[in-house]
């Protein structure tokens, strides 16, 4: 199997999903009295704070790739001549 990237961005939003089908099924069943409407802030709030985590990944790993690494013979692009 291929490695990957651990997206948390997709983590996040599963698990807001997850916890608004939990809420919804306990509801269903009748274990827990929740009104209606209570779902849609919790996915009004969590879509955009998932998406906010992947727009965080994506410039700590951009960041991390301009990052010169150790070893590398070539001095820093950014340093002025003498």
């Amino acid at each position: 199997m291929r490695r990957h990237d651990t997206e948390p961005g997709k983590l996040v939003t599963g698990l807001v999903l997850l916890s608004a089908g939990v809420i919804y099924a306990l509801d269903a069943t009748g274990a827990w009295s929740v009104p209606a409407w209570t779902l849609v802030p919790l996915v009004a709030a969590g879509l955009p704070l998932a998406a906010l985590t992947a727009v965080i990944t994506r410039a700590a790993r951009r960041r991390a790739s301009r990052a010169p690494r150790a070893g590398d013979p070539r001095p820093p692009e950014s340093a002025p001549p003498g």
